[in-house]
């Protein structure tokens, strides 16, 4: 409410109050509109002083009013120090004492652009990381969150991300910092149990909290509970922030719900703005709620011009916006060896998936005749079904005889004579990709070397394993492979797995992984810096980030990274692996952008589908 006399106020003032919302009550009040009013009093304070009335708030409306300001104010400040730093303007006071703090506290030796990266972080309190995959934005956060625990700001660091992520970040927290951080997980198990975890205080809070995006949701106001405890300080760290990147997203709500009350926050990706410069404003308002870097008026200029494609105006204001607030190493600054990229290895199919693969080739021509006939969205689950079952015949016939989720097209014969080549595939051939598989990794084991081997399908992984198991010790990791051990289950975890593959002298020399489960947020370039290729699909996506697990700093910068691609003659094998490596290369041409926006299609959803009309339609 507004008290103020009516006849004191000139039209100009009245007109003012009712463009802001404010309504004349019958007994000589104006009343505002209802919501957070923070704004709206200090919109009317300014406005009335300028014109020399004495405007007096109320005690709980100044002292809101006061923290917004001082939110405001560090926020200049951070951007403005964060900006001179940005552009090599480095104290050389603070370098030394920042050299001499790593000399004293961090045993790992940490790389010049990480250095820099770790001052900027500092300097811009609240700031994000956008490095590529591979650069170390792990061994910055820690170094930074170091510094700061040193200096009394900061006690804890929690962690929402993937659950890929759970590992590296326990490893890199001890080989970064040199001792192992009291660390709890808190995802998944039973809920009651997990939500005891968030009751601690200055003696029980641990070093290290990891969650998912999907537990946080789940549980945004125990965390918000937990960041308000009195006399704890928490470090938020958003990792694989794209994941959060939708405006109005369950998951992306979690986040900016919990952000504002912890004590600094910092969000990492390498991937920031994958298919639009709006990708970027749930990330900035992670990192400053209470002092959105991007107003709304560069919010609607940045997505008018983003629609009329002129992205060179759009990206300015983004760039005016957010400039000074992040810090980016791209894939030149890491100074790694080449990465090389040996000719697919052209392999004839046997008779029966020769067969095979052809009659199914053969049926989605013929089916695909009637398609104008069919209902849209039919159309597209029944040739993202045709696809998968094209892929699985390159990758193991047998899979053949299972069902598709959503797709119930016969294109495997049914009842006709291949049906029981299909029932019986295992006990008539041995796929021929898997002896020239063999024969790669006998060469490879040859030679001492450690072997990762991409394949998309379970049954595949299964299939190859007990092929493996008499070359050398084999490991899978797929969607099913835990994360955490549960207490019930002797099952190794994904970060066991690693951890054992990595290890020189474990006798598990092969890693079988599904791209979809072991792309992102996991590094086995230390001890591995050779990739095979049975399988692909044309999800280009997580085609790069398996191309990164092997090709990393601290390793890859003296050893080449060697990808191998097992290819089946006159079949679609050729055109995934030209598309991925396509798509690869304009990514990489973008990447080193500071505002790396990938274009509309280049992620697009609809891949197998493109591939599809390419095909068999002639689009």
């Amino acid at each position: 409410m507004l008290d103020c006399e009516h006849s004191k106020l000139a039209p100009h003032h009245t007109s003012q109050l009712m463009f802001w919302g404010f309504s004349y009550g019958k007994d000589g009040r104006y009343v505002g509109p209802s919501g957070d009013t923070t704004a709206l009093a200090r919109k009317v304070r300014n406005y009335f002083e300028r014109g020399s009335f004495t405007v007096e708030l109320g005690t709980s409306m100044k002292a809101r009013i006061r923290k917004e300001e001082e939110a405001e104010s560090i926020y200049r400040s951070a951007r403005e120090k964060a900006g001179i730093l940005k552009q090599g303007n480095l104290d050389a006071e603070e370098v030394a004492r920042f050299s001499q703090f790593l000399e004293n506290r961090i045993p790992r030796t940490l790389k010049d652009h990480q250095c820099k990266a770790a001052l900027h972080l500092l300097a811009a309190v609240n700031g994000a990381n956008f490095s590529v995959p591979g650069s170390g934005k792990t061994t910055v956060i820690l170094t930074v969150f170091e510094s700061l625990r040193q200096q009394g700001k900061l006690h804890s660091l929690f962690v929402v991300g993937p659950p890929s992520c759970f590992g590296p970040w326990k490893t890199e927290y001890q080989e970064v910092l040199g001792i192992a951080p009291k660390c709890v997980i808190l995802a998944g198990g039973d809920i009651e149990a997990r939500r005891t975890e968030y009751l601690v205080n200055q003696e029980s809070v641990a070093d290290l909290y990891l969650t998912t995006f999907q537990t946080l949701q789940r549980d945004w106001t125990q965390v918000r509970t937990l960041f308000e405890r009195q006399g704890i300080f928490f470090y938020f760290i958003v990792d694989e922030a794209h994941y959060v990147k939708q405006p109005g997203g369950v998951w992306a709500t979690a986040v900016l719900n919990v952000a504002r009350c912890a004590s600094r926050r910092a969000v990492l990706t390498g991937t920031p703005f994958p298919q639009s410069f709006s990708d970027a404003f749930n990330l900035f308002d992670v990192l400053w709620p209470e002092s959105p870097p991007i107003s709304e008026e560069d919010r609607h200029r940045i997505e008018l011009y983003s629609q009329k494609r002129e992205f060179e105006a759009a990206r300015g204001y983004l760039s005016d916006a957010i400039g000074p607030l992040f810090y980016r190493v791209r894939k030149n600054d890491l100074h790694l060896a080449p990465q090389i990229f040996h000719s697919p290895i052209q392999i004839q199919m046997k008779p029966y998936e020769r067969k095979l693969y052809d009659l199914i080739v053969e049926r989605i021509v013929e089916v695909s005749s009637s398609d104008y006939m069919k209902d849209l969205d039919l159309l597209v689950g029944l040739r993202k079904g045709r696809m998968m079952r094209l892929r699985q015949c390159l990758s193991y016939s047998a899979m053949l005889a299972s069902g598709v989720a959503a797709y119930t097209e016969d294109l495997a014969d049914g009842e006709g004579p291949l049906a029981e080549v299909i029932r019986n595939y295992d006990g008539l051939e041995e796929p021929n990709k898997v002896h020239h598989l063999l024969e790669l990794v006998k060469e490879l084991r040859a030679r001492q070397e450690k072997v990762v081997i991409w394949a998309n399908f379970v049954r595949t992984l299964d299939m190859l394993h007990t092929k493996l198991q008499p070359i050398a010790g084999a490991r899978r990791i797929y969607g099913a492979t835990p994360v955490e051990r549960s207490g019930v289950r002797d099952e190794l975890t994904r970060h066991e797995i690693i951890q054992e593959f990595l290890a020189p002298d474990s006798g598990i020399d092969i890693l079988l992984a599904n791209p979809a489960a072991c792309a992102e947020s996991v590094s086995l370039h230390k001890s591995c810096s050779n990739a095979i290729y049975y399988d692909l699909s044309y999800n280009c996506a997580q085609y790069v980030q398996s191309l990164d697990r092997i090709h990393r700093i601290g390793g890859s910068e003296n050893r080449p990274a060697h990808y191998y691609f097992l290819q089946y003659e006159g079949t679609v094998d050729a055109d995934i692996l030209r598309t991925v490596q396509e798509k690869a290369e304009r990514m990489a041409a973008i990447i080193d952008h500071d505002y790396p926006i990938y274009s509309m299609d280049m992620f697009s959803e609809d891949e197998e589908l493109d591939a599809y009309d390419r095909l068999f339609v002639g689009g």
